[in-house]
């Protein structure tokens, strides 16, 4: 068993360049974000506030095709659930009591939890230097990233011009496609597909997203698509992030 000593300069090295990978998607969030209608301020506090760069992207998906801030925030929350699902589990092994609970909930993404838990065996203190490393390196550099690229999308007449407006579903996918590694989670997201394909025409703008995003998730909890943090630390240990985003 690795002590603490021996991995934590791995811990290290792997929190910055899962932190600088994320810094450099979230260039195209910040840029997407304006392109679909909102300000550099409400671009910046998306990712201050929200931090889940999935989430993020359905949310700024949802408004660049028209539909409506309750739909697009109703979007986010469902996907942004499983957070909470990580830190049911993450509570215990980090220990936060007071207010450290609240830096260590805003810092429970895909990647912390699943660098924690990657080093879990080398013991708590290993798990939870994991943990805050990965957590607070993604975090300042995915508000760096959306900051620049919100900026510079700002400084443009007409962002869309470029085709970012049409680029925001595309990174959607970018997100969504290292999940499809298992037959359940294929299951899950052909049936929010076929969904989405089938109520666009017959519903508002934003709402078959929404409607396709329930369906997805019941498929999932049905046939166990949920991968583990486990697998996700299996990724994030060796610095070969998926964009999460994500954050």
């Amino acid at each position: 068993m690795a002590t603490f000593e021996e991995t934590r300069g791995g811990i290290l090295r792997d929190a910055l360049g899962i932190g600088l990978g994320t810094g450099a998607y979230a260039l195209s969030f910040g840029a997407l974000a304006v392109a679909s209608g909102l300000s550099v301020l409400q671009t910046q506090a998306l990712s201050v506030l929200m931090f889940t760069g999935a989430s993020q992207f359905a949310m700024i998906g949802v408004l660049a095709t028209g539909g409506g801030a309750v739909v697009a925030v109703a979007t986010a929350a469902l996907i942004g659930t499983r957070n909470s699902f990580y830190a049911l589990h993450m509570s215990p092994l980090l220990g936060m009591r007071g207010w450290r609970r609240l830096p260590a909930a805003q810092l429970t993404i895909d990647e912390s939890t699943g660098m924690a838990l990657a080093h879990e065996e080398a013991g708590p203190r290993s798990t939870r230097l994991a943990f805050w490393a990965t957590g607070l390196s993604i975090y300042v550099l995915w508000n760096l990233g959306t900051l620049i690229g919100a900026v510079g999308a700002g400084l443009l007449d007409d962002p869309a011009i470029y085709g970012l407006d049409a680029a925001a579903p595309a990174a959607f996918l970018a997100l969504l496609w290292p999940r499809l590694g298992t037959w359940p989670m294929r299951l899950a997201a052909g049936s929010a597909l076929v969904v989405a394909v089938i109520a666009t025409p017959l519903l508002r703008p934003g709402i078959p997203v929404l409607v396709a995003g329930a369906v997805g998730v019941a498929v999932g909890l049905a046939t166990g698509a949920g991968s583990s943090p486990d697998e996700s630390g299996s990724t994030a240990a060796t610095g070969d992030r998926s964009p999460e985003a994500t954050p």
